[in-house]
């Protein structure tokens, strides 16, 4: 079910409140470009500064809109065990088809406080849950040894791995096993991330350019590499502008180049540089997304 071009889905605003409007419309954009799945508030999503009616909010909304055509996973983590408890039982009430839980970040707990967080997660409700391990930002690296401990739970299905070390991925299917779901969570590796076993990408780069991600992806998953390495040249500019600055503040501002989105940020998070801006413009138009 989870696999391909999986875009971690912008959260836009306007005046200071989440866009409905426009977040049901780069729904449909994004089926229609030939995505094959949305998570919704994830760290793109700018999870930290939703409100938590918001954060469902989001989420109902981008599950209703989809109304089953692609696969939504619903970003569900936190550094609390007993909220993200809650938020997993909302996102599994609401219909969302998987939950994305980062390793918990700030309180930095041992292996064994990551395996009883995720084992609880795994008790408490049957929606597949994928691990986001995210050292760069949650400051705690799982261990291949611990994800293949929790692999063998019903309901841990797969990582998003945004280690940025490929030759993970082969430890990660060695020690979990072919089904265990592997996920790229750095768009600029995704190619050499599949040819070691991966089975797709949760996207940054997917949000400004879905159709050329979706075919990126469909490339590898055929064994084409060739062309799939013909798109990732095409895309490569666009990778490098998208995180001259923090996430997602380079992607929304290229959602505003396409049209798609004011561009509107929350604190602490601000407009990108002219620097930044002219980068992003001349990535767009070497992926031919503007003239």
């Amino acid at each position: 079910m989870f696999k391909g071009s999986i875009p971690a889905l912008i959260t836009p605003f306007r005046d200071g409140s989440v866009d409905t409007d426009i977040l049901k419309k780069l729904v449909e954009w994004h089926i229609e470009e030939g995505s094959d799945g949305l998570v919704a508030v994830g760290t793109t999503g700018e999870s930290p500064t939703l409100s938590h009616d918001e954060h469902r909010k989001v989420i109902e909304i981008v599950v209703k809109t989809s109304a089953g055509r692609i696969p939504v996973i619903a970003g569900a983590g936190s550094n609390s065990t007993s909220e993200s408890v809650e938020l997993i039982k909302f996102a599994s009430k609401i219909g969302a088809d998987g939950a994305l839980i980062v390793t918990p970040y700030y309180n930095k707990p041992n292996q064994t406080g990551l395996y009883e967080h995720f084992a609880k997660l795994n008790s408490i409700s049957d929606l597949p849950i994928i691990i986001y391990n995210i050292p760069g930002r949650s400051v705690i690296d799982m261990t291949v040894e611990t994800m293949a401990k929790l692999s063998k739970l019903k309901n841990i299905i797969g990582v998003k791995d945004a280690t940025g070390d490929v030759g993970r991925v082969s430890d990660t299917r060695a020690a979990c096993g072919n089904d265990f779901i592997q996920l790229c969570g750095n768009d600029d590796i995704a190619l050499g991330f599949n040819a070691h076993g991966g089975q797709g990408c949760i996207s940054v780069i997917a949000n400004i350019a879905p159709k050329l991600s979706a075919k990126f992806q469909s490339a590898m998953m055929s064994g084409n590499y060739a062309t799939a390495l013909k798109i990732q040249d095409k895309l490569l500019p666009l990778h490098r502008a998208a995180f001259l600055e923090p996430n997602p503040c380079p992607t929304k501002f290229g959602l505003t180049m396409l049209g798609k989105c004011s561009g509107e940020l929350r604190l602490p998070l601000v407009e990108v540089t002219d620097e930044t801006k002219n980068q992003m413009i001349k990535a767009l138009s070497h992926a031919g997304l503007i003239d």
